[in-house]
């Protein structure tokens, strides 16, 4: 067996090529030497002296990259750190994520940015994208200097986690971004309605006797802020979407020509309130899994394009967090190492999405929402690429994740459609074994 890893010069031979930057899919055979796609050649053979991988029924896509993930460093590093997180994504099928500000310090400062950098430098395993925090200390009442934190790195701006609940601040916020070119990403959510809640408001909420965040805490959250972005002609990213009102909301004011973008989660396209009846800490996550209308409301939003991306909201927290009653556990789960499986199973695999969709809400979307110039497969081009099988049937291992938690529901899950391995910066990191 060849030892993949070692490799700096071969072929990968006969795959599916899903290039939605250069807007074409097709079989063919890529040549990669020392970081760089040297040759392509549009058959499924190569007469070649270097090794080759044979990928015919692989999928071969422009690097895929995340654009929500919590990485807990610094200040939360017994729940992930950067080396932890960037190795859960690699193995997940990634090249690139965007980390949250709600470390601690929280990253509202040029200092936290650089060290980020310094880290992702010496330890990371895929390129890292830094959001810098909306407000001072996530506090939601002063905005923070937007041309420093973007000098220092910030790809984009977020007080994930918590919503700017003065408008006039979130106003204010949305035109200075516009004035440098940054996203603002959203946590839409009017705390006001779902103080102590636990889960979904609706019937199992009821027969499980546990308070509920309504769906119009969403709802009005994103409408406030649709109509912000209009006012300032700011973008504005939708994190998380997770009611059918929300992504009705959604959709009207981008056929208004509102610079909205929204992104979509695997546990909320996969899973329902019904899912709680066991008190499973695993499946707390906020916002909270809506119902089976919802759920369809995603899919349908995904289908349409209303929903641009898939994001994670990896949220990594310790296992004696987690495993705790449940009305005190935190919330949040793990999804870099699962999102491409729960993606190729309920989307692929149930005839929502094209493969071809499939790769656009993963790659070329996603850079698009953070204003990242696109990635194509080209001769000449750095090799920036997620190797995918599509076909591939395994069953969720949480115990032998990359990621340093555990919290996920989707364990002993089985899945069809795997991330193969990844190409990235002259490196290739395999997800399972060559």
């Amino acid at each position: 067996m060849i030892d993949w890893k070692d490799k700096r010069e071969f072929w990968i031979a006969g795959a599916r090529i899903a290039d939605p930057g250069a807007e074409r899919m097709r079989v063919g055979s890529v040549c990669v030497q020392r970081g760089t796609v040297t040759e392509i050649v549009w058959q499924k053979s190569v007469d070649t002296d270097l090794p080759v991988l044979e990928a015919e029924r692989f999928v071969l896509a422009p690097g895929f990259i995340d654009v929500h993930a919590h990485l807990r460093e610094p200040g939360f590093e017994d729940k992930e750190t950067i080396e932890t997180g960037t190795a859960a994504a690699a193995a997940g099928g990634y090249t690139a994520l965007l980390c949250m500000a709600n470390t601690n310090p929280a990253i509202d400062d040029p200092s936290v940015v650089e060290y980020l950098g310094r880290r992702a430098a010496l330890v990371g395993h895929c390129r890292l994208y830094i959001a810098g925090a909306l407000t001072k200390g996530l506090q939601g009442e002063i905005i923070n200097e937007y041309g420093l934190l973007k000098r220092a790195g910030v790809s984009a701006l977020s007080d994930d986690g918590r919503w700017v609940t003065n408008s006039q601040v979130m106003r204010s916020a949305l035109e200075y971004a516009n004035q440098h070119d940054l996203p603002v990403i959203a946590h839409c959510e009017d705390t006001f309605l779902t103080q102590s809640s636990l889960m979904n408001e609706g019937y199992h909420a009821t027969r499980l006797g546990l308070r509920g965040s309504p769906a119009a805490a969403e709802e009005i959250a994103v409408s406030r802020d649709i109509m912000l972005a209009s006012l300032t002609g700011a973008h504005l990213h939708v994190a998380h979407v997770s009611t059918a009102g929300a992504v009705d909301l959604i959709r009207r004011a981008r056929k208004r020509g509102v610079r909205v973008t929204a992104e979509a989660t695997p546990h909320h396209f996969s899973l329902t309130d019904e899912s709680l009846r066991t008190f499973d800490s695993n499946f707390k996550m906020n916002p909270p899994l809506r119902t089976r209308d919802d759920v369809e409301a995603m899919k349908a939003g995904l289908r349409d394009g209303t929903i641009d991306a898939i994001a994670t909201d990896h949220a990594p927290h310790s296992f004696d967090e987690k495993e705790v009653e449940f009305q005190v556990a935190p919330f949040g789960i793990i999804g870099l190492e699962t999102a491409v499986g729960l993606a190729f199973t309920e989307l692929l695999g149930r005839n929502v999405l094209s493969l071809y969709q499939l790769v656009e809400k993963f790659s070329l979307n996603p850079r698009r929402i953070v204003h990242l110039p696109d990635i194509k497969i080209e001769e000449g081009e750095m090799a920036n690429l997620s190797i995918l099988d599509p076909v591939a049937e395994w069953i969720v291992d949480p115990p032998s994740f990359r990621s340093h938690s555990r919290n996920t529901p989707f364990g002993g899950y089985r899945l069809t459609g795997r991330p193969i391995g990844v190409l990235n910066n002259g490196q290739v990191h395999w997800s399972v074994p060559s």
